[in-house]
């Protein structure tokens, strides 16, 4: 009995001691279930901190990528640089503008500028020891080459002409003296005195001028030597022209105009032209220019007008030349207009170069109006207070090749 009673107890323990070390296994599974889950919880906060880390990165790329935005197109130009160029700058600004008629036409001497020296005498041309050429500049008075007839068969012509006058004085102060007596006709002495005339005139024309080389033609006036027609060795009758005389000093514009702008013609005031020498632009208004006239119907042998000015030649413009015209008509108001030399032009686009701060550039399309020459009227592209490189472009187009600010932004 006592035996079957040890064995309950016994029994009884067991179970106990299963039930305390199943509590147990519970509680360190709940336990670790929790911390678990408190573990996998505080990743997720660590997860959204990281979410929140990333989002200010966007918002710091987004700051970056409007900053680039706002620097795009724009050249880089240091002030050193743009000092040492000679770069500048003029604020665009409304203004008066006259509108262009743009054609061509020559450059021809004034009337009385100009005189063709002629041969006095007969004989072979020779030019000694001077040099002349055409564009010398001459005195009245100088010598500009010799003809010579001492070689030829009819003498030598200076020689001839002052023994002719020598005998046909004598012979008329002979009459002269006997008219009186009436020992000579009346109509003998008018015979003498005329053939003393004609040789004192022959004589005069050569008298003084008599060199080793022959007779010497000298300039009429001050000038330049122009379209020399004759060389060394030539043969020359009397009268024959040698050579002309320019004094350059007053010109004449002569524009070539289409007859479809004959109805704007009344309405020309002034005109601009460029050389093909110099390629410089000269404008009347400062040359003390003036319209002479323009046609009233076009020329027999072409379709176009005539308008002719004359101005002052305070440059070294040729006469005979043929250059750009630009007739400048009816005047226009309130017109935004740049220099030529703000213009950049590729592949038939023009450009100019705006100054947004003072290393910084941008290149602006624009759309060209009318052109003098000097200006151009500028329809879009531009607004009154804009900065536009003057002189200097050329070198900013260089240095936008590359150059360029690019855009600003951060990757992370």
């Amino acid at each position: 009995m006592k035996k079957i009673y040890l064995m309950w107890v016994v029994f009884a323990y067991i179970l106990t001691g299963c039930s305390g070390n199943t509590a147990t296994h519970g509680e360190h599974e709940h336990e670790a279930h929790e911390h678990k889950e408190g573990h996998d919880h505080s990743h997720e906060g660590h997860d959204h901190n990281h979410e929140g880390h990333d989002h200010e990165h966007e918002g710091h790329d987004h700051e970056h990528e409007k900053t680039g935005e706002e620097h795009a197109g724009e050249i880089s130009f240091k002030k050193a640089l743009a000092e040492a160029i000679g770069l500048q700058t003029s604020k665009v600004e409304p203004g008066a503008f006259t509108d262009v008629i743009k054609t061509s036409g020559r450059v021809m001497a004034a009337q009385g500028e100009e005189s063709t020296v002629v041969a006095t005498v007969p004989g072979v041309v020779t030019f000694g020891n001077l040099s002349f050429v055409d564009g010398t500049a001459v005195r009245k008075g100088q010598a500009i080459l010799s003809l010579a007839s001492s070689s030829l068969s009819d003498g030598n012509v200076a020689a001839k002409a002052k023994y002719a006058y020598e005998n046909a004085k004598k012979e008329y102060e002979r009459m002269e003296a006997l008219v009186g007596d009436k020992i000579v006709s009346a109509k003998d002495f008018e015979q003498a005195r005329l053939n003393y005339e004609n040789a004192k005139v022959a004589w005069e024309a050569v008298a003084g001028k008599q060199t080793a080389n022959g007779v010497s033609v000298v300039s009429p006036m001050n000038g330049y030597l122009k379209n020399l027609q004759v060389k060394e060795g030539d043969y020359v009758t009397v009268g024959q022209p040698l050579a002309t005389i320019s004094q350059n000093s007053r010109l004449v514009l002569r524009a070539e105009v289409s007859e479809k702008y004959y109805n704007y013609l009344p309405s020309v005031r002034s005109a601009n032209f460029r050389t093909p020498y110099d390629n410089v632009t000269y404008k009347l208004s400062d040359l003390r220019g003036r319209l002479l006239s323009y046609g009233k119907a076009s020329d027999a042998n072409s379709f176009y007008i005539p308008v002719t000015f004359e101005f002052d030649n305070k440059g070294a413009i040729i006469p005979g030349s043929f250059v750009e015209i630009y007739l400048l008509t009816a005047p226009m108001q309130n017109v935004i207009s740049v220099p030529v030399s703000a213009l950049i032009e590729e592949q038939g686009v023009y450009s100019v170069f705006v100054r947004e701060h003072e290393e910084a550039y941008k290149k602006v399309p624009v759309t060209l109006g009318a052109d003098n020459g000097s200006e151009v009227q500028i329809l879009s592209g531009l607004k009154a207070g804009d900065e536009v490189v003057t002189v200097g472009a050329y070198q900013i187009k260089l240095a936008s090749a590359s150059n360029a600010i690019p855009a600003h932004t951060h990757n992370h």
